[in-house]
């Protein structure tokens, strides 16, 4: 039998995470996260926080293991994973099915870790996909490293970006002020940008033009 995939930074910044979800999804219901990974996040938010339906989704090729530690976990509000390439798709699509899921408006969104590994097109992509996947007043939640006015926040910052460009010449730590534009004309106002350990950030956003 395979063993579950395994991410070390999960382990580490799930707890500085989870502080902001409970302020900002406390009055949320259907979460969908992008991007989902190995799974370790999804299992851990919807443990801690059993008043949301948490929806892992990710490429289809790490769909497996997510399932592996949705099994394990066997928590009453994490459903079968959804495959959700963003490169190619508008919506996510069920894995049991095959169909594209167009009926479930999110009341909530998370990323964590995931813009600095898509293109930037790919990035746009995300954020346009977004007023067809959420409700009018649903929040955005993005974890991860960011720029501000085109300068890294640290040293490590800048020696992770140049390891990720020589790795795929597409990835990057994206800049916060691009990343914000691309929320707003979604529709989507920022609410809270809070500084995490290891020079991560985490973002909230809420739509306001549904």
């Amino acid at each position: 039998m395979s063993e579950k995939p395994n991410s070390p930074s999960c382990e580490r910044n799930r707890e500085p995470i989870l502080s902001v979800l409970r302020g900002h999804f406390a009055d949320r219901r259907h979460v969908l996260e992008i991007g989902s990974g190995t799974g370790q996040h999804a299992v851990y938010f919807a443990a801690a926080l059993p008043h949301l339906t948490w929806q892992a989704s990710d490429r289809v090729e790490n769909l497996a293991g997510i399932q592996m530690w949705l099994d394990e976990a066997a928590l009453p509000n994490t459903p079968p994973p959804l495959e959700f390439d963003i490169a190619t798709q508008r919506a996510p699509i069920s894995s049991q099915t095959g169909a594209p899921v167009h009926a479930p408006s999110y009341d909530a969104i998370f990323s964590a870790n995931t813009l600095h590994i898509m293109s930037w097109s790919e990035v746009v992509k995300l954020f346009d996909a977004l007023p067809a996947l959420t409700t009018a007043d649903a929040k955005l939640v993005i974890y991860g490293p960011f720029n501000y006015s085109g300068q890294f926040t640290s040293a490590s910052n800048a020696a992770f970006d140049q390891s990720l460009r020589r790795s795929v010449p597409h990835m990057g730590i994206r800049d916060f002020d691009d990343v914000n534009k691309l929320a707003h004309a979604a529709g989507f106002a920022l609410l809270d940008d809070v500084a995490m350990p290891a020079n991560n950030r985490c973002l909230a956003w809420q739509r306001v033009n549904g």
